[in-house]
């Protein structure tokens, strides 16, 4: 909760504000900003994602908030879109082909500000990764880029952001192991008997019991990158 009002506040918001919000998930970020700006447009291409995401809008009886069921590179400007948009903003939801080409999707339909949510070094999950990939898939883990290679592409584009670095922690809670492995099959792709089994027996060495649970504990660098657009 004090990191979604840090994010909130971290935005230079009106009640006039029209919002981009880029992988918009099941709405954590969306829903609140929709309560205090004129207008949402929530990008997300997972199936799942969308459909939680339409629930919760409905639950909490939004009106002004408007689902694009797309990944940010397939997404026409002109025909899903209606910018421009005070506020664009993207929170840990650039692993894109082409970064390049999607962040100036993003400043063709901003008249405002550009925010950026990603990681610096090694994440908890790129740490598991690396000791599962092989055994999974008997090939090394290719990590993603960072946010030294995002900075890098920006230069190139003749923008120069703010940038803040913040530690973060993250606890996954479990109520049985069978929940846990059901968690990180997608994540570690391991879907086929054998896969499961590795993954069974990795989850019970590293998650750890607390209060009747299993938890995953973790801390990754996060960095928040963000730009004023000058012109439309």
């Amino acid at each position: 909760m004090a990191g979604l009002k840090k994010t909130l506040t971290g935005m230079a918001l009106t009640p006039e504000s029209r919002v981009l919000d880029i992988g918009a998930g099941p709405g954590s970020l969306a829903i609140p900003l929709a309560e205090r700006v004129t207008h949402v447009t929530a990008v997300e291409p997972a199936e799942g994602m969308m459909e939680i995401l339409k629930q919760n809008i409905e639950s909490h009886g939004i009106r002004n908030i408007n689902c694009v069921y797309k990944d940010w590179e397939s997404v026409e400007a002109e025909s899903d879109l209606c910018p421009p948009y005070d506020i664009v903003f993207a929170s840990y939801s650039l692993g894109m082909k082409d970064i390049r080409a999607s962040i100036q999707k993003m400043i063709d339909v901003s008249s405002g500000y550009i925010y950026l949510y990603w990681f610096a070094g090694d994440t908890s999950w790129d740490v598991h990764s690396r000791n599962l990939w092989p055994i999974l898939h008997g090939c090394e883990y290719s990590q993603g880029p960072k946010a030294d290679i995002l900075y890098n592409i920006l230069y190139d584009m003749g923008i120069y952001p703010h940038i803040n670095v913040f530690p973060f922690e993250h606890k996954n809670r479990f109520e049985n192991l069978e929940e846990a492995i059901e968690h990180f099959k997608p994540q570690y792709a391991a879907f086929s008997p054998e896969q499961e089994e590795i993954l069974k027996s990795y989850l019970q060495e590293v998650l750890e019991e607390e209060n009747g649970a299993l938890m995953q504990k973790g801390r990754s660098t996060r960095v928040k990158i963000w730009w004023k657009v000058s012109s439309f």
